[in-house]
């Protein structure tokens, strides 16, 4: 259920990664939460889709148009297209599933079906 960003930067044969911290885990009984740091990135350079059980985030991290090669002293930061998917839970209500991106971090919510959630079974008398 990990994933890591890949990018590949318009410079022929060089492989930029993106490596962005994410965060998935239980939401008590309404479904799983995914967090992922994407600093940097505005709403409209995001996507996120699910197809077929699976998750996709991706997106593009752009260089600043007043940036120039011949300027440039040093480059950490990683530009580039990204990828990252994985499999959902058979428990997800795909058709549910919401997103929202604030301060950096893209939240994504995958509610658990009705008939997955955990329910209370009542005990009868058996006289």
């Amino acid at each position: 259920m990990w994933f890591k960003f890949q990018s590949k930067q318009d410079r022929p044969g060089q492989l930029w990664r993106l490596d962005s911290a994410v965060d998935i885990y239980e939401d008590g009984k309404k479904g799983l939460i995914i967090k992922a740091e994407l600093p940097g990135l505005a709403r409209d350079d995001i996507k996120v889709m699910v197809e077929d059980n699976k998750l996709s985030i991706s997106g593009e991290r752009k260089l600043e148009s007043d940036v120039s090669d011949d300027r440039v002293h040093r480059l950490e930061r990683s530009y580039g297209a990204f990828q990252r998917s994985f499999r959902l839970p058979t428990t997800v209500e795909s058709s549910q599933v919401q997103a929202d991106y604030a301060d950096g971090t893209l939240t994504v919510a995958l509610p658990l079906r009705e008939d997955a959630k955990p329910k209370q079974i009542p005990i009868g008398s058996a006289s």
